[in-house]
């Protein structure tokens, strides 16, 4: 990956108007705003196992995750309408495209095309491979406009591109993060808290990435693998995720943590069990 770290959901979301987008089977409503008092039972990492609650890799729970990076990186629940999303949004990492925001100058936008041209060598994105492999690690363009945007937009329709977003999306984020969360002996909630936080501060080991708000978790708090209390843990690795995001101006908007997660959190809902309501720049969603 570039030493450029990943970038935040879209700059864009002020353009969001939540309220009035329709979803099939989801609703769009206000979310909560009670938090449970301090006399509310803890959850503790032994009792939702016991139940046998579904990790994050559950495809009804891998949906839901889905949802919920969309509500912030794309100010909407209809992630698989972004499959053709592409646009520079001046965060410094050149253009950032598709489901997740593969970004050209962060390499996985890069690999992304590589694995593409590697199912289906004849696609219309093959040709601006020497390009990303030129513009990443910066913000450049050359070598990809005029065309490379219409040409994304196109390549979105082909169901072979859409596999390969989804295929590396699992690869470079979503596994990778849902087994840590079980190494670390946490639920769903926590699994998904570390995949939005991959998907954001992209892997590695610097101070800023996935690798570095984890280390400075656990400098505060003991996951429950370690025989730690997953509330505890979670508010510390939440804590160290809003100091990152606030390191950098374009990630300072920190409604993805504050009215999201640490909502889920504060609910002792670590099993991210329906219905879920939350707000994302100050706008609401809800999926039952």
């Amino acid at each position: 990956m570039s030493p450029l770290p990943r970038r935040i959901g879209l700059a864009a979301a002020a353009l969001a108007v939540p309220a009035a987008l329709v979803f099939t089977g989801v609703g769009v409503g206000q979310a909560s705003d009670h938090l449970p008092s301090s006399s509310d039972a803890l959850h503790t990492h032994s009792a939702h196992k016991a139940a046998a609650a579904s990790d994050l890799d559950d495809p009804a729970k891998k949906e839901i995750a889905m949802k919920l990076v969309s509500s912030a990186e794309n100010s909407s629940l209809d992630w698989r309408a972004q499959f053709s999303y592409i646009e520079d949004i001046g965060d410094g990492r050149g253009y950032t495209a598709g489901i997740i925001g593969f970004c050209s100058g962060t390499g996985d936008m890069l690999e992304l095309v590589e694995h593409y041209t590697q199912q289906k060598p004849d696609n219309v994105l093959a040709k601006y491979l020497p390009a990303l492999r030129e513009v990443d690690g910066s913000d450049s363009h050359d070598g990809l406009d005029p065309d490379f945007t219409k040409d994304w937009k196109k390549a979105a329709e082909d169901e072979a591109f859409q596999d390969a977003q989804e295929h590396e999306r699992d690869r470079v984020y979503f596994n990778p993060a849902v087994q840590q969360g079980k190494d670390d002996g946490l639920g769903a909630l926590g699994q998904f808290i570390y995949y939005d936080a991959i998907v954001m501060h992209g892997p590695g080991d610097s101070e800023y990435s996935f690798g570095g708000i984890r280390k400075a978790a656990l400098s505060h708090a003991k996951p429950p693998a370690q025989g730690g209390d997953e509330t505890t843990y979670l508010n510390a690795f939440l804590d160290a995720r809003v100091e990152a995001m606030k390191s950098e101006e374009a990630h300072s908007d920190t409604s993805r943590v504050d009215t999201e997660q640490r909502k889920f959190l504060n609910e002792k809902n670590f099993d991210l069990t329906p219905p879920l309501r939350w707000q994302v720049y100050g706008d609401p969603y809800e999926i039952n």
